[in-house]
């Protein structure tokens, strides 16, 4: 009888043992997934933050009165286009403002012109600059975002919501290729 009861106990330790492991195992896989979904958060903020200073760039130089008259135009309606569009409007709005720039700078004597004049080479190598940002900005949040898919992709995380009520965030798709004369 002794020799049974102990069998039962062992099965019923290592049956206990083995589902605290698997808890564990769960608990890490969601404590992951959190952590994903900040750093997908922070990311989203990078990239709204980098998108809003490459706008103000553009507006900047825009009203320098270092462009001709019709591109500042385009470039500063882009770029206000782009700031007060809605999230639904945004990635048309901010790859919109990209082909405006790609456009107003296809010259590379124009944009040396305008570099050649101090107020102008802080207002490009700011331009640059926001324009880099952008790219990197929404690589991130983007590589992000495929992270987190992956994740919740997986099956033990749909069977045992692990998730939450958390949104699926999608990426982010704009066409953000800088004028070639921006290229390093």
């Amino acid at each position: 009888m002794k020799l049974v009861l102990t069998q039962y106990t062992e099965i019923v330790v290592l049956a206990a043992v083995l589902i605290l492991l698997f808890g564990l195992y769960l608990s890490w896989t969601a404590t992951r997934l959190d952590r994903l979904h900040v750093r997908l958060d922070a990311a989203r903020v990078a990239l709204d933050a980098q998108l809003v200073r490459r706008s103000a760039a553009t507006l900047e130089l825009a009203r320098s009165g270092l462009l001709d008259v019709a591109t500042a135009v385009i470039l500063a309606t882009a770029a206000r286009s782009a700031q007060i569009a809605t999230e639904d409007e945004r990635e048309p709005a901010e790859s919109a403002l990209t082909r405006d720039l790609r456009a107003a700078f296809d010259d590379p004597e124009e944009l040396k012109q305008l570099a050649e004049t101090p107020e102008g080479a802080d207002l490009v190598q700011e331009l640059g600059a926001a324009m880099r940002r952008v790219q990197l900005a929404r690589r991130f949040h983007n590589e992000s975002v495929r992270a987190v898919r992956q994740i919740r992709g997986y099956r033990r995380v749909r069977y045992f919501r692990l998730a939450g009520r958390a949104p699926d965030k999608p990426t982010f798709e704009i066409d953000d290729e800088p004028p070639a004369v921006f290229a390093r």
